[in-house]
């Protein structure tokens, strides 16, 4: 089991439940458009949130941003130490840095002192296209060895002042290359493990490969905290963190949508119906399974360990709860029907 942390009252690691989190894509400046992100990201399930803090004005601007929200704020830093600094004076939850980019060692140590006097941890981000020359020539490139030597290098730069309230990510966009770099990473350290595949890309395939290596990892027990990375709204980001621990087994609250595929069987319009279901259900925080099938032989049948279900027929459906028929609609009234019966319950 992983050591515990606190990003302000949300525990990672130490057996606490795998939180989701998402990066602001507003000016952190803009206090306004952030914490309407924030609050936006809040609604959808995010847990913890990240914002970039490129520059002094958006340093500044933490401690306004954090007094309007209620779920901890992460600062992510890059090359100028004092930027960390400006965060930490100004209540930050937790800092994201790479020691290795903000310049000598005794700029680390004041991060590390900043943070350990406030009790605040940081998170090492370890990144493929930012991997240290040294460490690309030794190993001939990106492999999961060196990610997990530059991530432990980083670590022990941390230990030398003091510091031990860490958490780690070793992320990159290939995904067999990161789920080899978490494992790795898994049998040598106790720090709480931050999962991501970075630059995952649009939903289409950001999806796909997040389900692939954060869902992949997380079967296998490895990881605390997750983030989706997507070339999308950041609320999708939190959608599909969702997900995946569902599909993981990690979430049991929320719905679990179960559909057929169709066939040459189905006799109604089954595809729109389904993705119907799931547009209104996505605020759904019942748990509860919930079926959408094709016919009767994928219906109250193959489906009777759903809460409640559809099954088609031609032009019309049946309604079933627990594998027993409770009475047909025509296929206009079959979405709201169900919805109705999910009220219910």
């Amino acid at each position: 089991m992983t050591k515990r942390i606190f990003v302000g009252q949300v525990p990672v690691g130490g057996g606490a439940p795998v939180s989701i989190q998402s990066m602001c894509n507003t000016k952190t400046d803009d206090v306004a458009a952030t914490v309407a992100q924030i609050r936006k990201l809040e609604h959808a399930g995010c847990e913890i949130i990240r914002v970039a803090i490129p520059d002094e004005a958006a340093a500044k601007a933490v401690d306004k941003i954090k007094e309007q929200i209620h779920i901890p704020l992460i600062a992510d830093i890059h090359f100028n130490y004092k930027y960390a600094l400006m965060c930490a004076e100004r209540g930050i939850d937790a800092i994201r840095i790479n020691p290795g980019n903000i310049g000598a060692e005794e700029n680390v140590k004041a991060v590390a002192d900043a943070c350990r006097s406030r009790s605040i941890p940081i998170r090492i981000g370890v990144n493929g296209g930012s991997l240290e020359k040294e460490l690309r020539a030794k190993y001939g490139g990106v492999t999961a060895e060196a990610l997990v030597e530059s991530a432990m290098g980083h670590v022990r730069l941390l230990n030398k002042f003091d510091f031990d309230d860490i958490c780690i990510s070793v992320k990159c966009s290939d995904v067999p290359l990161t789920m080899a770099a978490y494992r790795l990473l898994h049998e040598r350290t106790d720090y709480p493990l931050h999962l991501g595949v970075t630059e995952a890309g649009t939903p289409s395939m950001g999806i796909i490969k997040s389900a692939m290596g954060i869902g992949g990892l997380l079967c296998l027990g490895i990881g605390d905290t997750i983030r989706v990375t997507l070339t999308a709204d950041p609320v999708e980001e939190v959608y599909a963190g969702q997900k995946i621990l569902r599909a993981a087994g990690l979430r049991k609250t929320g719905v679990n949508l179960i559909a057929c595929p169709t066939c040459g069987r189905t006799r109604i319009d089954l595809i729109p119906i389904a993705e119907e279901v799931e547009r209104r259900l996505q605020n759904c925080d019942k748990n509860i399974t919930v079926a959408v099938m094709g016919c009767a032989v994928n219906g109250p049948g193959e489906a009777s360990a759903a809460d409640i279900g559809i099954a088609g027929g031609k032009g019309e459906g049946l309604l079933f709860r627990k594998g027993e028929i409770l009475y047909k609609v025509p296929q206009e009234q079959l979405v709201d029907a169900l919805m109705a019966e999910i009220e219910k319950l």
